[in-house]
């Protein structure tokens, strides 16, 4: 290791020994004792301004109904991988975390096994919840995460700023990839000085097409959903994910991609005009562009890069999970089943302070007030059970009957449950990770020229042992599936 890289370790594994620190308090698995327990939650992004009155209102309820409280702790988007790898490698002992790299750590034995206390302490939840949630978060037999329910399915999509395509009359309609909103992009290029055209920065994953994950978008092992099924590819040999590369390359040296992209981290708020397009994630809970658009305040309008999908992704999506060496893993999935089980919570993290953001009409409904804005709340997606959300007043019955006849239209994705064991590749993910971490950013945002790039891209892939894991992951899935 160099010097450099080694120094930064250091001071980043120093920085969250001193978080970790102010964690949990002893005693903490006895929550019957009287005693409350302070449970220390690493969460990835911005914390809310008012992340102090979000957590004493969820915490008085916690602690009435379990003996429980937490503090929160926000690691930005581009350091949160990073981080918690630091913390995963030195086994600190940490509560509850937003999962990073999920399959691959729970097998290292960096996460607790959750298995039998989500049967004792969170069957209420797991019990209604479709289960694509535990199935696909299965490894090896046993459960290491608590999933969050939000999208049993998604599709990525290009959505764009309703103010700007009504301000210049711009029709997406026909958008169906990265080149087909190239005279739109343009156009703001052209007209709007402060908006960047296409807002992407160095943690975009570009969409590569009909493809599904083994290891998550991190690692480039996957099924074509449009092609054989039954065979493990790389996308970046495919002539699709090069067709998509070549496109946002093209994009980039028109200048309707930020020239820093592979280096910055702007998040690009929704609520304000400093972006034109981007590309999100959608799925059931989200009503079409009814939640983008609540979270921004403003129109927001999107088109389909691929097709709904049920996967291991979507119940991997947003995942907690518990230290291997957490003093307080029963109180930790006792509080995770009770945030995922109490409505009250739930709508405060996600819609901010009720009488302050939001009001509640009817049984299921609520309505938004002055103070409901941006950054003073928790994003649902990754906070927990979007089933106990009220919905904004324009979610109509027929947007529901929509939802749940998408739902069982969607796609199911041939590895679904399937969870790759990598034992006795653990050498090689970690090698090819290595190489996966010098180029994605640079490929996915178009900084360069994939024809290029790709093919020294994928041969120092093979030389850090692809084939190998390609190989052992194929016999494992081929297994998986003579017993589906």
């Amino acid at each position: 290791m160099k010097k450099g890289a080694l120094k930064f370790a250091v001071v980043a594994l120093a920085f969250l020994l001193v978080l970790t620190g102010c964690g949990s308090k002893k005693g903490a698995e006895g929550t019957g004792s009287g005693e409350t327990v302070t449970l220390q939650v690493y969460q990835i992004g911005d914390a809310p301004k008012n992340i102090k009155e979000l957590t004493d209102k969820i915490n008085t309820i916690s602690e009435k109904e379990i003996g429980v409280k937490v503090n929160f702790t926000y690691i930005g988007w581009g350091d949160y991988d990073q981080k918690m790898s630091v913390m995963v490698t030195a086994g600190d002992e940490f509560d509850i975390a937003f999962a990073q790299n999920y399959t691959v750590n729970a097998q290292k034995g960096a996460y607790a096994d959750l298995t039998e206390l989500a049967k004792t302490h969170a069957k209420e939840f797991f019990d209604s919840v479709d289960p694509i949630y535990y199935d696909g978060n299965v490894v090896n037999g046993k459960l290491y995460g608590f999933p969050v329910n939000g999208n049993v399915f998604a599709a990525q999509m290009l959505s764009f700023n309703g103010e700007l395509l009504d301000k210049y009359n711009l029709d997406i309609s026909n958008v169906k990839t990265y080149a087909d909103a190239e005279p739109m992009l343009q156009t703001i290029k052209d007209n709007e000085q402060q908006t960047v055209p296409f807002a992407i920065g160095k943690t975009f994953k570009a969409n590569l097409g009909n493809f599904d994950y083994i290891l998550g978008d991190a690692l480039p092992f996957a099924v074509n959903i449009d092609g054989d099924q039954t065979q493990i590819i790389n996308p970046f040999e495919t002539e699709a994910g090069m067709q998509r590369l070549r496109e946002l390359h093209d994009l980039y040296n028109k200048g309707l991609i930020p020239t820093d992209a592979a280096t910055n981290d702007t998040s690009y708020d929704l609520n304000n005009n400093t972006w034109f397009m981007r590309q999100e994630t959608q799925g059931a809970a989200d009503y079409g562009d009814n939640l983008l658009t609540q979270v921004a305040g403003k129109k927001i309008v999107s088109r389909p890069l691929n097709n709904n999908l049920k996967s291991t992704a979507q119940a991997q999506m947003a995942n907690f999970v518990v230290a291997q060496n957490s003093k307080n893993k029963e109180a930790a999935v006792k509080w995770l089943n009770l945030l995922n089980t109490n409505a009250e919570m739930m709508n405060t993290l996600v819609y901010g302070i009720e009488g302050e953001s939001w009001e509640k009409v009817g049984d299921k409904h609520l309505k938004f007030l002055d103070g409901y804005k941006e950054g003073f709340h928790m994003a649902a997606w990754n906070t927990g059970n979007s089933e106990l959300l009220l919905q904004p007043e324009n979610v109509t019955t027929e947007m529901i009957e929509k939802r749940e006849a998408d739902t069982k239209a969607a796609t199911v994705s041939p590895i679904l449950g399937f969870n790759f064991v990598t034992d006795s590749v653990k050498t090689e993910i970690s090698n090819v990770t290595n190489v996966v971490d010098e180029y994605y950013a640079v490929l996915h945002t178009g900084t360069v020229n994939p024809d290029e790039v790709v093919p020294t891209f994928i041969a120092k892939l093979k030389e850090a042992g692809y084939e190998t894991i390609q190989k052992e992951m194929q016999k494992q899935f081929d297994e998986f599936s003579k017993k589906a």
